[in-house]
């Protein structure tokens, strides 16, 4: 399993920040068309999901890739709360993990497929959009705040498609 350090959690939350401001369209946009401008917010959303789902035990490439976005966001983070702000970091992994089943991994690998075409079809805004939602996504998928909470119902749901379209029994 992948550990996030405050540094990493510090990194997603600016992420997320990011593109929360870059997404709010402002109270009366929001209150007139809220179906559009969720719309908007669902790439992010899924490729959050897909980012926290690669975090969970999966091995491989896709794991590897994953570890070392979150290795290089906990080190970005502990050096700019170090240097930055003069703060120390520190450890905070999530205390409740449900790691991916086989046919749960099997579901991510297909996720991981379906990313990179979106990445690939999309225009240079949805590109970074969709890029920064898994990036966030793997560093506060093991958080032990309320995204990392977010990780449980992730996985039993990819556990539960995967054991469900493969006819898994176990």
């Amino acid at each position: 399993m992948n550990y996030v350090t405050l540094g990493g959690v510090t990194v997603g939350l600016c992420i997320l920040g990011w593109d929360a401001t870059k997404w709010w369209p402002g109270r009366k946009q929001l209150m007139k068309d809220p179906a559009k401008h969720a719309a908007k917010l669902l790439p992010w959303l899924l490729s959050w999901a897909y980012g926290c789902l690669t975090t969970l035990g999966v091995a491989g490439l896709i794991g590897t890739a994953s570890s070392a976005v979150l290795g290089l966001s906990n080190w970005l983070g502990d050096v700019a709360l170090v240097w930055g702000v003069g703060e120390q970091s520190g450890q905070l992994a999530a205390r409740t993990f449900i790691p991916l089943s086989t046919p749960g991994a099997c579901v991510v690998l297909i996720g991981t497929v379906v990313f990179l075409a979106s990445v690939k079809k999309a225009g240079d805004e949805t590109r970074g959009v969709l890029k920064r939602g898994a990036w966030c996504g793997i560093t506060l998928g093991t958080s032990a705040g309320v995204a990392g909470f977010a990780a449980v119902p992730l996985a039993q749901a990819a556990n539960w498609l995967g054991d469900t379209g493969y006819g898994y029994v176990r």
